[in-house]
């Protein structure tokens, strides 16, 4: 079939594997082999993971909220529709220090393996360079527990 909806009634949303941020990916349940595609969720308080690709450009909208990037070092206050592209080396992680809700749609392409569970330890290392549950230092660093940021 050449194009596939998805309702939002019936988009399939788990919390991510590390840090339990609420996403779901848009790109498999479209059936979208080309892309990767997500909607991320972020809780006050909340982060995703503090990572780098291979070969994964990645394109990052804010949706609602205020949203909050880390690019390498350099932090960005994103307002409503605002975008970010990043190329595959730079480090990123979006993060919620608000007391608001944050939606992001994240595109990436060409898709990545994402399933930290199942990555060898040297591929973790490259890719998450602080571990796979590094929280930003705007939400007290440190590595969050299993399931969610610090205190959770």
């Amino acid at each position: 079939m050449p194009f596939s909806v998805l309702p939002a009634a019936d988009a399939f949303w788990r919390p991510s594997n590390q840090l339990g941020v609420d996403n779901t990916d848009l790109a498999a349940q479209l059936g979208a082999g080309s892309l990767g595609a997500r909607l991320w969720r972020l809780r006050p308080g909340q982060a995703s993971t503090r990572h780098r690709h291979v070969d994964q450009h990645e394109l990052y909208v804010v949706l609602e909220g205020t949203g909050r990037i880390r690019l390498d070092d350099e932090v960005h206050a994103l307002d409503p529709l605002s975008a970010v592209h990043a190329s595959p080396d730079v480090v990123r992680q979006v993060f919620n220090d608000t007391d608001a809700d944050a939606l992001w749609l994240v595109l990436g392409a060409p898709p990545e393996a994402a399933n930290t569970l199942e990555m060898t330890e040297e591929a973790l290392a490259h890719l998450y360079p602080d571990g796979p549950r590094a929280m930003p230092e705007e939400l007290g660093g440190g590595e969050a527990p299993i399931g969610g940021p610090p205190g959770v």
